[in-house]
């Protein structure tokens, strides 16, 4: 995991993603906590909102980065935070870690963006932008493959929160095992993104237990902060982490809009070459049809 920051005059090369208008890269660091965001700009300056990215465990910018190309490329700005301890934030102690911080993280770079952000979280990520809402205004909430709040799930038994370690990494999810296998079950992915995914996913464990502990032992969550926003869940049907019937009850439990892709894989939502298309459009369209 990089701890440096990437050169600046290349970090603003102009890009053209295919189907789309060239784009800027550009960034934005919160020296005060140590935090990245990975921004993609429109050439152009539109009145369109801007996007904030929200990755989960031990993910980073990285995850978003063809999302990044197909919003930027139709009008969007789109920043991607990397919390801290991933991708190119700076390094810390994953034992000293946890939710809370995350949260906190998240807050300040909404908080930085501005209150007509849409906030648009993957996994735990998603779970992150819901529990931020509760302290920072914002214009829209996109959540994909999302972990669920408390209301909605059966808290973890205590041995089950006791055999999470202090730190771990891609084994604990599943991802600690053959490119082959992994394209067995996420059958949306090519061998291309699985090798791409388990690379950047670490080779070493750099993900804080705290934050999973919390999550399985269930973080409560405010719905009514986001009762006047649009929102939308979206799911996938080869997601082994969320179900479609999770998501589609926490959709009701909110109040919004449920896209289901029955043959999208957890990471596959967001990170396939192929498969994020299809779910790119259609928060694209949700994005419209709100004028957001």
């Amino acid at each position: 995991m990089p701890d440096t920051i990437p050169d600046p005059i290349l970090a603003r090369a102009v890009l053209s993603p295919p189907n789309g208008r060239p784009v800027r890269k550009d960034e934005i660091e919160l020296h005060d906590r140590g935090i990245y965001i990975e921004s993609w700009l429109p050439e152009r300056r539109s009145r369109r909102k801007p996007l904030m990215f929200i990755h989960g465990e031990l993910a980073g910018s990285w995850l978003w980065e063809r999302y990044l190309g197909y919003f930027a490329g139709r009008g969007w700005e789109g920043h991607a935070l990397n919390l801290r301890n991933h991708y190119w934030s700076q390094t810390a102690d994953p034992a000293t870690l946890s939710f809370d911080t995350y949260t906190e993280d998240v807050v300040a770079a909404l908080d930085r963006l501005g209150p007509t952000t849409v906030a648009i979280g993957h996994g735990m990520g998603a779970l992150l932008a819901l529990k931020a809402a509760e302290r920072v205004a914002i214009s829209g909430l996109v959540l994909v493959a999302p972990g669920l709040p408390r209301d909605l799930r059966q808290p973890a038994r205590q041995h089950e929160l006791r055999e999470i370690p202090e730190v771990y990494g891609r084994s604990v999810i599943g991802w600690e095992t053959l490119p082959e296998r992994l394209l067995r079950d996420d059958r949306d992915l090519t061998l291309a993104d699985i090798l791409k995914i388990q690379h950047l996913l670490g080779q070493k464990p750099h993900e804080a237990g705290a934050a999973r502990r919390q999550v399985l032992a269930g973080v409560p969550v405010d719905r009514r902060v986001v009762a006047q926003v649009p929102r939308l869940v979206i799911a996938g049907g080869l997601d082994r982490t969320v179900s479609l019937d999770e998501a589609e009850r926490l959709a009701e439990w909110l109040g919004a809009e449920y896209e289901p892709f029955g043959a999208h894989s957890h990471f596959g939502l967001v990170a396939g070459e192929q498969s994020h298309q299809q779910v790119a459009e259609a928060i694209r369209v949700f994005l419209e049809t709100h004028r957001l």
